[in-house]
C-alpha cells in the first residue's frame, strides 16, 4: 500500500511511533511527528524497510521538513517496573507532549494506545508502512535510539550494540552469560535461552 500523508483531514495531525521494544538493553525510545499536509518523499516508508544508510539521510530532511517534531524515552529501570507496553506508551505521551503544535488527531502505530490529553487517536496496525507521519516518526525513533546505542557500545564494546543496537542476537547473549549485565539492560526480560535469572 502507497504511503499517504493523512488519514482524519484534521490539521496539525501527529504521527507517533516507537524504536527498541524488543531489546535487551537501552531505552524505548518514541518519536512524534506533524508534517506539512503535503510532504512527500521516495525513500519515506517504515524504518525496518529502509536502508540505515538511507534512514540516515531522511533523518534530517524530516526534521527540517516538520511542523514540529520530537522524541522520546523511557529508562530500562521505568520498562521493568511498568512493562514495555506501557513504557512505549509513556514515551509515545512524552513526546507529544513536546511538539510545540498540539496535534487535532494522533496516527499511531500498532493496535494499542492510552488517550492523550482528550486529542482523537487512531492505531493502525503497519501504520508506519501506511501513513507518511508515522513512517517520519519511525525514522527518527530508530535513528536518534541508534545513535544512542553506539554511543553506549563505546562504554560497553563486549556487547556488540554497535551492531545489534540492543537486540537479542547470539554475541549480545554470549556477552551476558560471559560478563553479566549493565546499568542499560532490562532486568525483566529474558536475557539468556537458558532463562536462567542472573539476579538474586
Amino acid at each position: 500500500m502507497s504511503l499517504i500523508s493523512n488519514h482524519s483531514g484534521l490539521f496539525p495531525e501527529a504521527g507517533t511511533d516507537e524504536a527498541g521494544r524488543g531489546c535487551l538493553a537501552g531505552p524505548v525510545i518514541a518519536a512524534a511527528v506533524i508534517l506539512p499536509p503535503d510532504f512527500h518523499h521516495p525513500m519515506l516508508n517504515d524504518s525496518k524497510q529502509v536502508y540505515k544508510k538511507h534512514r540516515e539521510q531522511l533523518r534530517p530532511i524530516i526534521e527540517n521538513a516538520a511542523i514540529s517534531w520530537q522524541v522520546a524515552f523511557c529508562s530500562p529501570e521505568e520498562i521493568d517496573k511498568i512493562n514495555i507496553l506501557n513504557a512505549s506508551i509513556l514515551a509515545m505521551h512524552r513526546a507529544l507532549e513536546k511538539l510545540k503544535e498540539t496535534p487535532r488527531h494522533i496516527l499511531v502505530d500498532g493496535n494499542r494506545f492510552k488517550t492523550f490529553k482528550n486529542i482523537p487517536h487512531t492505531t493502525i496496525v503497519k501504520g508506519d508502512s501506511r501513513f507518511v507521519s508515522i513512517a517520519a516518526a519511525s525514522i527518527l525513533a530508530k535513528t536518534h535510539r541508534d545513535e544512542l546505542m553506539e554511543r553506549l557500545h563505546l562504554k560497553f564494546p563486549a556487547y556488540g550494540w554497535d551492531k545489534n543496537v540492543g537486540y537479542p542476537t547470539e554475541k549480545h547473549r554470549e556477552a551476558i552469560a560471559s560478563l553479566g549485565t549493565t546499568p542499560h539492560h532490562r532486568k525483566t526480560f529474558a536475557l539468556l535461552k537458558s532463562q536462567i535469572s542472573l539476579f538474586p
